[in-house]
């Protein structure tokens, strides 16, 4: 139940065929009991294209030699289909096991490097520098995935680095540029704010973030202060709208494949990797990936990422206007469907720029809990958005309630986000179960 973007246990894991897509438009024969159903919760996790299949397919069949010999091929083609995707470069690229190794590994390399850098105990250097033997200090928000809030306690509690988890805007969703330049320190030693949040959709300011740390990052340097990494984990934008290394300025970029319809395995973008931005491997072995992350390559996994990346680049556009179009449907119809008092929609923020395919919002009443209307649902395949590892059944989502969404609102939430093949037809007819949940719950039906 544990998928990135903290579906709760509700969200099947691998949506059943029938709750797949386009299969999904075919109705059951008369004769079947139970009610189709509509997945829609993408945010936690995607179908395979067939086309990933099939490239996965005839990895498995042809490729099946070791990889670091006869076959690079294969896995280079991924690697510029990957660097294509966000505008990078294909030797920047490196093959992990998913967003959650590629998030350790940047917090991971970025303590380290704080460390190989510094002068040594006792030197003179030492004695004179700012520093004064501080621990690496980390600035990251109030809203990341698990993947980077556990590591960064982790540390805390070890007591080997120190943390500032800023607080997001209750206006507007967002970390404040400011806020995250107010928590700057002497030993700060990286920034790591998520490009996309997985249950508001709400997009973070990344680029602005970037330019003001390169900006400090030069009166840092006439200081011998340690540099500012920057890091985003982009697992949510990936396949929804254009992501660009470039225009973000980022130093690292977590790539998580299942969430645009790839493999679960993932990939992480370093900036000048190697010589620009350093990176320390956190396994050893033989040798592969240049040393960064040994282990014998996955070759099927990274023939089907490569796939699924070439897919979002051609077709990036039109996934994000059909989403978008989708989504602003769902958003009317509950509007029409309840009444505008009762409808809390708890991810648009004035002003601020959200994922196209993400609708979070709550139906106000004392009897209607996220997890309760989820339950009496008969064909919406969806989550609460809260990650299901929560042992209060009631605790609403620790992201709403940062955004500033009151507890009684935030306790009824619902998070659902529509895929590349999700239909107008669709959201009627979850909009009509949402209904007829809501009815049951409240003892009309």
């Amino acid at each position: 139940g544990l998928s990135r973007g903290g579906a709760g246990m509700e969200a099947a894991a691998a949506p059943s065929r029938d709750a797949r897509g386009r299969a999904a438009s075919h109705p059951r024969g008369r004769g079947e009991k139970s009610p189709r159903k509509v997945y829609m919760d993408y945010n936690a996790t995607t179908p395979l294209e067939p086309e990933v299949i099939q490239a996965m397919t005839e990895a498995m069949r042809e490729a099946w030699g070791n990889p670091s010999s006869p076959y690079p091929d294969i896995i280079d083609t991924a690697r510029e289909n990957i660097a294509k995707m966000i505008g990078g470069r294909p030797q920047d690229i490196i093959f992990t096991s998913g967003g959650t190794e590629s998030n350790n590994l940047v917090i991971h390399s970025a303590v380290k490097h704080f460390h190989q850098t510094r002068p040594s105990k006792g030197s003179p250097a030492e004695l004179s520098s700012p520093l004064d033997g501080a621990a690496p200090h980390l600035v990251t928000c109030t809203v990341e995935h698990d993947s980077i809030r556990l590591p960064l306690e982790h540390l805390v509690q070890e007591q080997v680095a120190a943390v500032t988890f800023v607080p997001v805007s209750k206006v507007n969703g967002q970390v404040e540029v400011e806020d995250i330049l107010a928590a700057v320190r002497p030993a700060t030693c990286l920034v790591t704010i998520m490009l996309a949040n997985n249950e508001t959709g709400v997009i973070m300011p990344i680029s602005d973030i970037s330019q003001r740390i390169k900006a400090l990052n030069q009166k840092r340097a006439a200081s011998r202060l340690p540099v500012i990494l920057l890091h985003t984990d982009a697992a949510q934008a990936l396949g929804k709208r254009r992501v660009d290394v470039e225009d973000l300025g980022v130093d690292f970029l977590t790539i998580v494949g299942h969430k645009f319809y790839g493999p679960r395995i993932g990939a992480l973008y370093v900036r000048g990797l190697g010589e620009l931005t350093p990176l320390y491997p956190m396994l050893f072995g033989g040798g592969q990936e240049r040393n960064f992350r040994p282990g014998t390559e996955n070759t099927p996994m990274i023939a089907g990422l490569g796939k699924a990346a070439e897919l979002v680049t051609r077709n990036c556009e039109a996934y994000e206007a059909h989403m978008r179009d989708v989504r602003d449907y769902l958003e009317e119809r509950l509007a029409a469907e309840f009444d505008k008092q009762r409808i809390h929609l708890n991810s648009q923020f004035p002003g601020t720029e959200r994922l196209p395919n993400t609708c979070n919002f709550s139906i106000r009443g004392p009897q209607l809990q996220g997890r309760a209307v989820l339950a009496q649902c008969r064909t919406l395949l969806a989550s609460v958005g809260a990650a299901c590892h929560s042992d209060h059944v009631d605790r609403p989502s620790p992201v709403l309630l940062s955004c500033g969404i009151p507890f009684d609102v935030a306790r009824n939430a619902l998070r659902l986000s529509v895929g590349r093949s999700t239909t107008r037809a669709e959201v009627d007819l979850v909009v009509q179960d949402l209904k007829q949940a809501v009815a049951r719950l409240e003892g009309q039906a």
